[in-house]
């Protein structure tokens, strides 16, 4: 055990647990929550707020033993919940097999990504907690849980914002090995985007947007093609593909990120944005998303543009992607296609929270769902409409812990 937990990823946050615990195997994570009053996963500390802390004990599983365990037959990975995805890809390429999509990041834990609903991007790809077949869990008791898709409670517990136990063990769908590459297309125009929404979003596997908000263009398309498809179009609307790649940060260096310009690699190469053996940036950044039923994107898309100038001297970038529709309590996704608006903000905290009431005013009317491990100000009244399993997640979480031993002052203010 150790007292000095320090701070997340990009410093926002410093947490308060008074202690930190490292278990090395899953008889070890259960004595630890079972002698535990208040105890929560940390995960890999790329939550932008308190949702990961906890006022008694925090859990590490990065040095759990947990093998990873690919079934052919299952066409599933089993996983120990620490494991970082960047490490998981590099294992299922060795072996020939993919996951359906990555995250920005491949530094991410699996069960933290999994937990806050994180998602890679994709007209037709699901979230990546979309890929969970089953999930092996602490509970408050110290007893061990497995529940499988197509079991009534699977749906609540995918994501579940640590509020059920401990993840110890994920499995996930996988499939054959594919190749991707990658190409950049300037100045899309914003008007030939809102007219054309679907058509650039599906034009190739994923399709992330990048914006300041200012101007009339957006600033680089950046799409991802698999090559047993069709092969990406010289020019998206009016936007010129591009040799040379590069960072979507213009001052910070290409090296950072996954090869791009058309050279066809592994997926496990690809469709992250940064490459694992990289620092994507020195972490002085703030993150806030909203997941917008894709019904509403175009509106969305124009209501958040109205607050441009705003907007841009607070930010470092804006990603859009997208993502397909699945059928987990708390997802941003759950039960509608949606649309991802990502805000990457410098670091000044109390500007972009006193900015975020204006964003939410103008997004959430319209159906979007806060990125659970990012920075936003609604609280459980105003997230209870948004998410009509609430309420079933809440008796679910009652049932499994009912002393709140996962509880935490993010869950009060959001959940409970």
């Amino acid at each position: 055990m150790s007292t000095n937990v320090g701070e997340n990823w990009a410093r926002s946050y410093e947490y308060t647990a008074e202690t930190l615990a490292r278990p090395t195997t899953v008889g070890e994570v259960q004595d630890v929550v079972a002698a535990a009053t208040r105890v929560r996963a940390l995960g890999s500390r790329h939550s932008f707020t308190d949702l990961a802390d906890s006022p008694g004990t925090l859990v590490s599983l990065d040095l759990l033993d947990a093998p990873i365990e690919i079934d052919p037959h299952t066409r599933t990975v089993t996983v120990g919940g620490g494991v970082r995805y960047g490490d998981l890809a590099t294992r299922l390429q060795g072996a020939g097999w993919a996951l359906h999509n990555l995250a920005s990041l491949p530094h991410i834990s699996v069960a933290g990504a999994v937990a806050t609903g994180t998602h890679g991007s994709g007209d037709a790809n699901g979230t990546l907690s979309a890929a969970v077949s089953a999930l092996e869990i602490v509970t408050a008791s110290g007893e061990l849980l497995t529940l499988r898709r197509g079991q009534p409670d699977f749906d609540g517990a995918v994501v579940s914002l640590g509020a059920l136990g401990i993840v110890t063990r994920v499995s996930l769908d996988i499939q054959p090995t594919f190749d991707v590459r990658q190409d950049l297309y300037d100045d899309l125009a914003f008007s030939d985007l809102l007219a054309n929404f679907d058509a650039v979003t599906s034009s190739a596997y994923s399709v992330s947007l990048f914006t300041d908000w200012l101007g009339d263009t957006l600033a680089t398309v950046w799409i991802k093609s698999r090559m047993d498809a069709a092969a990406p179009p010289e020019r998206i609307l009016g936007a010129e593909r591009q040799v040379a790649g590069r960072h979507m940060l213009p001052d910070q260096p290409a090296s950072n990120v996954t090869q791009q310009g058309g050279i066809a690699g592994p997926w496990s190469d690809r469709l992250a944005h940064f490459k694992l053996g990289f620092t994507p940036s020195n972490g002085d950044e703030l993150q806030s998303e909203y997941l917008v039923p894709r019904r509403n994107a175009v509106a969305a898309i124009e209501a958040v543009r109205a607050l441009g100038p705003r907007i841009a001297p607070l930010l470092l970038v804006t990603e859009l992607r997208t993502m397909a529709a699945d059928s987990l309590w708390l997802s941003g996704a759950h039960e509608t296609d949606a649309v991802g608006i990502h805000f990457t903000w410098k670091p000044l905290a109390a500007e972009v929270r006193a900015l975020l009431p204006k964003i939410e005013a103008a997004l959430l009317p319209l159906g979007a769902r806060p990125h659970w491990g990012k920075v936003f100000v609604a609280e459980r009244s105003e997230l209870e409409p948004l998410f009509p399993r609430i309420a079933d997640f809440r008796e679910l979480a009652g049932r499994l812990d009912p002393q709140r031993k996962f509880g935490n002052a993010f869950l009060e203010r959001t959940v409970y």
